[in-house]
């Protein structure tokens, strides 16, 4: 595994032209590609706009199968044609359930394998329990060559077990794309720094790099939601390395793998773990 390795997340506004979505993304692993990005982490669900704001049976539609998807076969061209390894985030169908879903795609263009999301929520504007079966996968984390990455999909990224099993899996990297914004039950309350902080706090405990990619603007499907962007990457103390504000686009940073490696194994957290004490963890 080579020592350096640059991430770049990404940020969009979705609207129903599906052509436009996919368009904007490519324009995004274009600049990522064109300024030595490794990795680019697309947001959740970019396809479309965030349907889950509302109940409504005919998004089922909007679900394709992972094989002979026409979204992966694009996207797994671009990351061939780019050498860009592309976390690739999509609605997920198979005979009789449906998951919101990661395919991980690598520099080479190959599907290495799908992580499907485990902690799926329900209130309101985020409905999501009405689309999603609770994902069946397990934590996954996939060795990309210049690093082994591991993936959670937004409401994972409030649980510490997800990301310390990915941690224990291997991973160097912990990514989460994302659609978090405004709470149509609580108008003026900001979940931002409270999202960025916990994700800080699983780059710290884990001491891994993480990266979050969120959507921005405002989306009218049911009440309409403002998504507030905000995402970020952040080091192995949890420090941020780099922050995006409310605007679409591009953000990018680079780091040494072999640094944050070594960071780890001196540290002893993983050495002093004792889970023999932990069975409330498991209740």
């Amino acid at each position: 595994m080579s020592d350096s390795v640059t991430l770049a997340i990404s940020q969009m506004t979705c609207s129903w032209d599906r052509d436009e979505n996919i368009s904007f993304a490519d324009s995004l692993i274009r600049d990522a590609s064109s300024s030595g990005a490794d990795i680019l982490l697309l947001q959740e669900l970019f396809e479309y706009p965030y349907f889950c704001a509302s109940q409504n049976a005919d998004y089922f539609d909007l679900a394709r199968p992972l094989h002979d998807n026409p979204l992966i076969s694009h996207f797994c061209s671009r990351a061939r044609e780019h050498k860009l390894a592309l976390p690739l985030s999509f609605f997920e169908s198979t005979e009789r359930q449906f998951f919101n879903s990661v395919a991980m795609i690598d520099s080479s263009g190959e599907v290495l394998g799908v992580y499907r999301k485990t902690h799926i929520p329900d209130g309101p504007g985020y409905q999501e329990k009405f689309y999603f079966t609770p994902g069946d996968t397990g934590f996954c984390v996939w060795d990309l060559g210049f690093a082994r990455v591991g993936v959670g999909i937004c409401w994972d990224q409030w649980f510490p077990e997800c990301a310390r099993s990915m941690a224990l899996r291997g991973a160097d990297i912990l990514l989460y794309p994302t659609a978090i914004g405004s709470e149509p039950h609580s108008p003026t309350l900001d979940s931002k720094r409270h999202w960025q902080r916990t994700m800080q706090g699983h780059a710290a405990a884990n001491m891994c790099i993480l990266g979050a990619s969120n959507r921005v603007g405002v989306e009218d499907v049911g009440d309409g939601l403002t998504f507030y962007g905000g995402s970020f990457v952040a080091d192995e103390t949890g420090d941020l390395l780099v922050e995006m504000d409310d605007s679409p686009g591009l953000a990018l940073s680079e780091f040494d793998l072999s640094m944050v490696r070594r960071s780890r194994r001196s540290w002893g957290l993983f050495r002093d773990r004792r889970p023999d004490m932990y069975d409330a963890v498991l209740g």
